[in-house]
């Protein structure tokens, strides 16, 4: 069993974190602040590269390891855990740049499907190869192979939607 702190720690109201707590706290801290400002540099890399924001390379991505380039709208957005209006913005962004088309689901036409482009599947091609040499150069040159794969199998462990990206 973990270790309590007594009183302090006790979740009672008024009740102040005790030294394990502050510690624990710490440590999470400093997975949750790390990994957020390696992933903000990592994207920073992929859009320097290939002049994608984080969100449309989040779109690409998906769209680049989905069935046929295409999926529909309402799972982008449950899938990436963008909002309807945010996803509308970004597949906007996109279909004006000619990297994915939007168009009705033939069996059901009130779904619309966001479908990459030849230029889409290239950018996204460009942009996943960016991010596995980042990733080699920042995560996999300091952890090594090894440690890179013990981490990325401890994090699945805690993940409460394990098979939901984004």
């Amino acid at each position: 069993m973990a270790e309590h702190s007594g009183a302090e720690g006790s979740g009672q109201l008024g009740a102040r974190p005790g030294p394990a707590d502050l510690a624990l706290l710490a440590q999470w801290d400093v997975v949750q602040s790390g990994m957020r400002r390696l992933t903000e540099q990592l994207l920073s890399d992929v859009e320097a590269e290939g002049g994608l924001a984080p969100s449309s390379f989040q779109v690409l991505w998906f769209l680049l390891t989905a069935p046929g380039n295409s999926a529909p709208m309402n799972q982008l957005t449950a899938t990436l855990g963008f909002t309807t209006a945010g996803t509308t913005k970004v597949a906007d962004r996109l279909a004006a740049a000619g990297l994915l088309e939007r168009r009705p689901l033939p069996a059901d036409r009130r779904i619309i499907l966001a479908t990459l482009t030849g230029a889409g599947r290239d950018a996204a091609v460009t942009a996943a190869t960016t991010l596995a040499a980042a990733l080699r150069a920042r995560v996999v040159g300091s952890l090594g192979a090894d440690g890179f794969a013990e981490l990325s199998a401890a994090v699945r462990s805690l993940d409460p939607a394990p098979g939901r990206g984004g």
